[in-house]
């Protein structure tokens, strides 16, 4: 069997692949380099103010890791290999000063046969190469444009221009048998209806000889199917199974995992390897929602909605989630506990759906499993985004490369749901199109390696919606009034911005400059100003608008944060009262890998939640009662109208329903009107009267608006909505003023 030898690695910098650091310091693998350097010479918290500027030096140099080979027994004809999941991002791989590996590319692993050099104390050498840029080019994410290195971390509307490297995953010797299993994949078709499926296992061996022994184990352990074949160097045999037990994502039925044990056996009976794989058996396709308007007696055909409606085992579905973003700028320092914090937090809201941004990386191995287990669908983006990808051969070469090993590794997992070339391509800042020799390259290695799941080339395409990013609108609207008036057949990105808590404030924003916030310095830093259009993400005249001038730091986080969370359950909502035309509803952006000063992010840095993750999270339950209220700020005199809904996401029926609408303003309860709502059907809405009351004379206070299921309190909904009386305010400051005369 394998056995698996830690390496103790050095890390320091240096001007040229061949030169010799004049410092090493302890590195963390995995981990970063740069991470590993702050640390060992006392740098600041890069998360503070405006630290992070101290690591613009980093991207420039040579980092190179060193470690000694310690006393490793070797026995007959075993075989020693240096292997890692993958080096960020250029990088070559030495013995005793002997180059044995060039490679650019951070999802591409390494498995390298160093039985040649293994004796005690050979030192092993790994050079990482100075970030890739594009001479000539400003210093923003545009220097991304020619590499497949995540271009976020060249500076984002959220994220700082921080560019990590270095060993980022696990790197370790193994001692290996002579005859030893490569890799064992088991793919799959489902028939007969979603019940039964035929299976394809491809086994290779580093050497032909002995036996190969493939069993499928249930979720419970036990086998239901068992094949034994000779131990041939390629090996591919196919099997059925006569009755399949479907994985389905969250909250439409189980997430069962079955699970694919290789082994191999020598001449003896001996066990020499084993390889597990997880097996979830689904069916995913992309469809057009039913009132596309295709006519097929109109020609010649246009282009029309692109399909993105899921289809999950024969049954469409409503797709609810978020963008998700890596957790850590620093991404060696990301673990399975990193991840599960903020995957289960996504399961309890409800979702079913993370778009993986293609700005970002391609998560770790145990994103994916946490994916599997929790039945969040993946939709994976390839490392492009907000760039024109110029074919060039060299790009297209590394491309080719990384995108084979990225399909190689995550198609195994039944949570991915689709492929997509990456994030707004087809935008006027990037240029593309369908004819860009990259993306017909990515569509062409899903095709060849990963046929039957659902490829896009970008988003958002065609019918497909991307923004806006603000509660109130530059021409005065609020998201209120504008989403009742969009059409899309999927929202694939949208915000509403808010603060972070006061205490991650108070940890990133020196005391001096902490309240009122003002552009420049460490809030700017923070992206709390000039991050995007105008003073975004913190929009302070939003605010203003609101509320008037906020007194404490605490009421203008408060305010913020009440802004986005109302702002989100005005898209979430409207999003899903508009199937089957529009089927995803997916904001901008879950989570964030440095804390923000203010972001459109539902969990703060560390996976904390803010109050919109709460609001997000009642308006994303699957059966529920929604009004849909056009306006945020009212008035007096206004008809304040709100339009009752009953929103079914299951594969189950609603009963019929008793509906009450009450409003509750300062002077008492108005009940508006009650509803008899008969049956709402699986998967789909229904529509029902509309609620009206003139509103009257007073002081500025919240509205509150209760939809109450009698007897289901699980299906009630509550809104808050501003009234806003500038004559009151007026009429008792002059009566004030009279009575202090």
């Amino acid at each position: 069997m394998v056995k698996k030898i830690p390496l103790s690695f050095r890390v320091g910098f240096a001007p040229a692949a061949d030169a010799v650091p004049e410092e090493f310091v302890p590195a963390s693998v995995p981990g970063n380099a740069q991470l590993d350097w702050a640390n060992a010479h006392g740098y600041p918290d890069y998360r503070f103010a405006d630290n992070f500027r101290l690591f613009s030096w980093m991207e420039d140099v040579f980092w190179v890791y060193k470690a000694r080979i310690p006393a490793t027994e070797v026995s007959g004809d075993e075989r020693v290999f240096f292997t890692t999941a993958g080096i960020d991002y250029e990088f070559e791989i030495l013995a005793d000063g002997e180059r044995l590996l060039y490679q650019e590319g951070m999802f591409t692993p390494v498995d390298l046969d160093l039985t040649a050099y293994v004796k005690s104390g050979t030192e092993l050498t790994v050079v990482v190469y100075p970030a890739p840029k594009i001479p000539g080019l400003p210093a923003d994410r545009s220097q991304a444009a020619a590499s497949v290195k995540p271009p976020v971390s060249y500076g984002w509307d959220w994220h700082p221009r921080l560019i990590p490297s270095g060993l980022y995953e696990e790197v370790r010797l193994e001692v290996r048998p002579a005859s030893f299993i490569r890799d064992a994949e088991t793919r799959y078709l489902l028939t007969d209806g979603y019940r039964k499926a035929d299976l394809t296992v491809d086994v290779s061996l580093s050497r032909p000889g002995g036996r190969v022994r493939w069993t499928l184990l249930d979720k419970k352990g036990e086998a239901v199917l068992c094949e034994e074949r000779p131990g041939e160097e390629s090996l591919s045999f196919s099997l059925k199974l006569p009755e399949v037990e479907l994985w389905w994502p969250n909250e439409f039925g189980e997430q069962t995992l079955y699970t694919a044990v290789t082994e191999l056996f020598d001449p003896l009976g001996n066990k020499l390897d084993e390889k597990r794989q997880r097996i979830g058996f689904k069916d995913l396709e992309l469809k057009m929602h039913p009132r596309a308007g295709m006519d097929a007696e109109t020609f010649p055909k246009g282009r029309n909605h692109a399909p993105v409606q899921m289809m999950v085992n024969g049954r469409r579905i409503f797709a609810k989630g978020s963008n998700w973003v890596h957790p850590e700028i620093f991404i060696g320092t990301i673990t399975r506990e990193t991840y599960e914090k903020q995957i289960e937090l996504a399961k309890e809201a409800h979702f079913n759906l993370f778009r993986v941004w293609g700005g970002g990386i391609v998560n770790k191995e145990s994103f994916f499993d946490l994916c599997d287990e929790k039945g969040i669908l993946v939709w994976q983006e390839f490392p492009l985004a907000c760039n024109n990808y110029v074919g060039t051969p060299h790009y297209l070469k590394i491309l080719d490369r990384e995108s084979e090993s990225i399909i190689r590794r995550v198609r195994r997992h039944v949570s991915l749901a689709i492929w997509c070339g990456g994030n707004e391509l087809f935008n006027d800042w990037s240029g593309m199109d369908e004819q860009s020799l990259a993306l017909r390259l990515l569509a062409s290695n899903c095709y060849r390696m990963d046929p039957m799941r659902p490829y896009m080339n970008t988003s958002p395409l065609f019918g497909m919606g991307h923004g806006n990013y603000v509660f109130r609108y530059p021409d005065g609207r609020d998201v209120y009034e504008v989403m009742p008036s969009c059409r899309r057949s999927a929202y694939t990105e949208f915000g509403c911005p808010g603060m972070s808590d006061p205490d991650i404030l108070r940890s990133i924003i020196p005391g001096e400059e902490l309240f009122p916030p003002k552009p420049g310095g460490a809030y700017e830093a923070h992206h709390a100003f000039g991050a995007w259009e105008g003073n975004t993400w913190l929009c302070p005249e939003t605010v203003e608008y609101y509320f008037g001038e906020s007194r404490t730091l605490e009421e203008l986080v408060e305010r913020t944060q009440f802004l986005q969370a109302r702002g989100y359950v005005a898209i979430f909502e409207e999003a899903r009262r508009q199937w089957p035309v529009s089927s995803m509803s997916l904001n901008w952006c879950y989570n964030e890998p440095w804390p923000s000063a203010a972001n459109n992010n539902l969990l703060s840095y560390g996976g904390r939640p803010k109050p919109a993750y709460y609001a997000v999270k009642e308006s994303c339950r699957p059966q529920m009662v929604s009004a849909r209220v056009r306006k945020f700020l009212w008035k007096k005199g206004e008809l304040f109208t709100a339009e009752l809904f009953l929103l079914n996401d299951l594969f189950d029926a609603l009963p019929a329903q008793r509906v009450r609408a009450v409003l509750r303003l300062p002077d008492g309860e108005r009940e508006l009107c009650l509803w008899n709502a008969p049956e709402t059907a699986p998967t789909s809405h229904q529509e029902g009267p509309a609620a009206i009351l003139r509103l009257g004379d007073y002081a500025d206070c919240t509205l509150t608006l209760s939809v109450e299921a009698e007897g289901r309190p699980e299906l009630s909904s509550v809104y808050e909505f501003l009234y806003r009386n500038p004559e009151h305010g007026k009429e008792k400051s002059e009566g004030a003023a009279a009575l202090n005369q």
